[in-house]
């Protein structure tokens, strides 16, 4: 195996005015000598980063992008609020630097106040934080990124990357009972919403890959927003409406571990002008999945927030229809976030419509599950990951939909283990790639989880795990799924079989509500922002 044969060239990205690629010595579209760590939960990952930032001294640097930021959100209780902690930072001498979405109206459930209220508080101590509304019209930036330098500690260095906002409902850990500080969400998840997200933890050269989308944006001449309703804001709140010059990019970190990463993001076709990085846009996202899923023979599996659209779902449909053995399994949302008269509709026509042509295709190696907590309560899921045949792996912002492949800024890291996982099945796609254990490990971490599964002896590398095995996999999801249905089917009596996993049927819409959500799901939920001639072909 090649690390061409599953990552994107830099020709392949389709993007040659972005630094990303040139940047590297060698001209290629990725860095090794990475280690990533998945950091499973907000709680988990709030309580790293909580850690790392208050051992920064004066002179290191700190870039964060954000679709949402509560500065009342705790990392890990009383005195952590993600505002205090970064003003405190700053207050020290660190580099702040953040960029905001600066979002729709509070009033159509948006963040709007609460995103500049995170950028003055930031201000008032030292740093800056720019509210960045440079997207398409009803777009989003989504990138979740924290990136810490050290100069002089270079060893310190750390970048993260994943689904986890700065903000209310993410600070849940793996007993679901939802963060204490919490968003108003549909009324199945109840006043504390369960919660199910994974961030990225990267050591090593990517660390500057992901320091340089950063400053990309943050670079970016075009003004924050153009609209007059914008800058009239602007002017009212007197926002800091111009990014300061950064310190110079130091040096990449050297090698830390046996991990290739490789970035990925989407960037829309920004109508009138353009990004200087992305002119045409990116959708590297999108062609990094439909080149790994070319690959893909044995199983995928995939954790995500909406797993909608048919536009994106054919790449999947095509791989089940091409590989008779492959096997997809999804875990997604119980309950769409919004539960009301139009939007439920709206939000539930693209992934029935989905899920309808991955059945077509794949009819029962295609399985698709929600979760629940002990309690009963739905769990949102949140993650946005993929693993494709225990050797590809990936993590970040985008969910499988066309918002997130072509329209809305995103950012993912494509992962590639160099060390084998001797388990059986030692090569589960048949194609001499092997088992990886990053992948591999990624994928039985969060399948034990939603089985409530113990792990095998870690002593024991070569220990038998039937979870390695896709077909045993599969068929152990579906029974676990299967026992707790009956079991709440049953009225709940006796005891409750182990495992959080349900069975996800979509619900039936009546052909009217059919016929008024599928237009408002196209134009409002899941929007095209790619250019004319690609929509046409349905290319990325």
């Amino acid at each position: 195996m090649t690390r061409a044969d599953w990552l994107l060239t830099a020709g392949e990205r389709g993007n040659p005015a972005t630094r990303l690629d040139e940047r590297h010595p060698d001209g290629s579209a990725w860095t090794g000598g990475n280690r990533a760590r998945a950091l499973v939960h907000g709680a988990a990952y709030f309580a790293e980063l909580l850690a790392r930032i208050r051992a920064m001294r004066a002179g290191d640097l700190l870039l964060f992008t954000d679709w949402r930021g509560d500065p009342d959100e705790r990392l890990a209780g009383p005195g952590t609020e993600i505002g205090t902690v970064l003003s405190r930072a700053a207050e020290r001498g660190v580099v702040v630097k953040g960029l905001l979405w600066r979002s729709h109206l509070d009033g159509l459930r948006f963040s709007e106040q609460e995103n500049r209220h995170l950028g003055e508080e930031i201000a008032e101590a030292g740093g800056e934080c720019l509210l960045d509304l440079r997207v398409r019209p009803g777009g989003s930036h989504h990138q979740k990124l924290v990136v810490l330098r050290h100069p002089g500690r270079p060893e310190l260095d750390v970048a993260y990357v994943g689904g986890i906002d700065l903000c209310h409902n993410r600070n849940d850990d793996a007993t679901h009972r939802g963060d204490r500080q919490s968003l108003p969400m549909a009324a199945a998840y109840g006043p504390h919403p369960p919660w199910h997200d994974v961030q990225l933890a990267l050591r090593g050269p990517a660390v500057g890959d992901v320091e340089t989308v950063f400053r990309e944006r943050w670079q970016d001449p075009a003004p924050l927003g153009r609209s007059p309703l914008v800058r009239l804001q602007e002017l009212l709140h007197r926002e800091d409406t111009s990014a300061d010059p950064l310190p110079p990019q130091a040096a990449d970190p050297r090698p830390r571990g046996p991990h290739t990463v490789q970035v990925l993001r989407t960037y829309p076709n920004r109508l009138l002008h353009g990004y200087p990085f992305a002119p045409d846009g990116e959708r590297s996202i999108a062609r990094g999945y439909l080149k790994a899923l070319r690959r893909a023979r044995a199983l995928v599996y995939l954790e995500d927030q909406y797993l909608w659209s048919p536009r994106v779902v054919e790449s999947f449909a095509q791989a089940l229809s091409v590989n008779r053995r492959l096997r997809l399994i999804g875990v997604i949302p119980l309950v769409p976030e919004q539960d009301g008269r139009l939007t439920l509709p709206m939000n539930l026509i693209g992934r029935i419509t989905a899920l309808d042509e991955l059945r077509r295709a794949g009819g029962d190696r295609v399985a698709v599950y929600g979760l629940e907590n002990r309690a009963g309560t739905p769990v949102y899921v949140h993650a946005k990951v993929c693993v494709i045949d225990d050797v590809w792996a990936s993590v970040g912002s985008d969910n499988i939909n066309l918002r997130s492949w072509t329209h809305d800024s995103e950012l993912s890291c494509a992962v590639l283990d160099q060390s084998r996982d001797p388990r059986e099945p030692a090569d589960p796609g048949g194609l001499g790639d092997g088992a990886r254990v990053f992948a591999r490990e990624l994928r039985l971490e969060l399948m034990r989880e939603h089985l409530d599964a113990e792990a095998p002896d870690r002593a024991d590398r070569r220990a038998r795990d039937p979870l390695c095995d896709p077909v045993s996999a599969f068929d152990r999801f579906a029974e676990t799924a299967a026992a707790l249905d009956a079991w709440h089917e049953d009225g709940g009596r006796g005891p409750r079989p182990p495992g959080r996993l349900r069975r996800y049927v979509p619900p039936d819409l009546p052909t009217p509500k059919r016929l008024l959500a599928t237009p408002l799901h196209h134009v409002l939920v899941d929007p095209d922002g790619r250019p004319m001639g690609l929509r046409r072909r349905n290319a990325f």
